[in-house]
């Protein structure tokens, strides 16, 4: 086991695409490194998903059907039960108009797709281990 597998253990990650592409690839690359990872392909159906497994961060396309990103990050931002859980939106546009409104609706971070591994495992570290506090 490498040390890599050992700091993510344990940590909820939830995917939520419309590609089912990106969805296998991100929890491949997540599984690999000790993460629980949980998947849903649209807003609407990761909504009672994140309120029953509570996952520790949100990886959320911007573009999906029924409920796009924007809208589901906002929906668990204005929760107060989720409103402190690292989201961070996945986009194959690299726009600053993107970057703004996925801040403007409480995003930590934004990714453009294709993500690497270490996209994926930096914005863990950046947003869950940087700030564990001692229990």
């Amino acid at each position: 086991m490498s040390e890599n597998q050992t700091e993510f253990s344990g940590l909820k990650v939830m995917v939520i695409d419309d590609s089912k592409t990106i969805r296998r690839t991100a929890e491949t690359l997540l599984k690999k490194a000790g993460c629980d990872v949980i998947t849903a392909d649209n807003g609407f159906e990761a909504l009672p998903i994140i309120s029953s497994q509570r996952p520790d961060i949100l990886f959320i396309d911007i573009m999906m059907p029924r409920l796009d990103g924007y809208q589901t990050c906002a929906l668990v931002k204005n929760n107060p039960k989720f409103s402190s859980t690292p989201i961070v939106m996945l986009s194959s546009k690299d726009g600053l108009f993107d970057r703004a409104k996925g801040r403007a609706v409480g995003a930590e971070q934004y990714l453009t797709k294709p993500f690497t591994r270490e996209d994926l495992l930096g914005a863990i570290r950046t947003h869950l281990l940087n700030n564990t506090k001692d229990d």
